[in-house]
């Protein structure tokens, strides 16, 4: 296993796929060898809000982050050090008092809407990879997986989708697709694109133990 994790970067706009290609990797290459985190853990903590205050916050604006922890989390994997990686409840727009501990991994998979848009956490990573998925597709999977798996209702769904998720693709997210390496068209179930990841990370181990690492790649 590599000293230092290879860090890949996945972002793009709200339900464009970016979980199944970080879930499609894993499975491939074999969990105990790659760690997926997500951008959402990292939602501000604003318990100092009510909960009908908090489901107004626009989530889908940089600020909404807090983006320095994730920082600091992944300079401490880059150092070979455990981190305490937060839960976040979607339900109440708060983060969980649990969390989950990771670390020694050869890979770190990155996934979230806004990691391009962040120069700093753009410097960190070895592979930056924009899923270039129709934003009508977008919509009808957002509505499907917040309403069925995150209990909101569709009404709520639709409202904010029109106030603030599509604006700030087209503000933040959309132009961040100019500093991936790789843009995948039709989501995470496009194998040519996975397939083409994978032989490049295959590479990147290599040159970073100097041997034939992950024979299953």
């Amino acid at each position: 296993m590599p000293t230092k994790p290879l860090i890949i970067g996945i972002s793009g706009a709200s339900a464009s796929g970016k979980s199944l290609l970080a879930n499609t990797i894993v499975s491939e290459l074999g969990s105990k060898q790659v760690a997926i985190i997500s951008e959402d853990a990292y939602y501000r903590d604003r318990r100092d809000l009510s909960i009908a205050e908090r489901a107004k916050i626009n989530y889908d604006h940089p600020d909404a982050f807090e983006h320095e922890l994730l920082r600091e989390h992944l300079g401490q994997l880059q150092r070979g050090q455990t981190i305490e990686l937060p839960i976040y409840d979607y339900s109440e727009h708060l983060r969980s008092d649990k969390t989950r501990r990771i670390g020694q991994y050869a890979i770190i998979v990155l996934e979230g809407i806004l990691l391009l848009a962040d120069e700093s956490l753009r410097q960190l990573m070895d592979i930056k990879i924009f899923m270039d998925t129709p934003l009508d597709i977008c919509l009808i999977r957002r509505l499907q997986r917040d309403v069925i798996r995150r209990g909101r209702t569709f009404e709520s769904v639709l409202t904010q989708y029109e106030t603030t998720v599509r604006p700030m693709y087209q503000q933040f997210i959309e132009p961040s697709k100019r500093y991936a390496d790789i843009i995948i068209p039709r989501g995470g179930e496009n194998r040519i694109a996975i397939e083409v990841i994978k032989a490049k990370m295959r590479d990147l181990l290599n040159q970073v133990n100097g041997k034939k690492v992950l024979d299953n790649i």
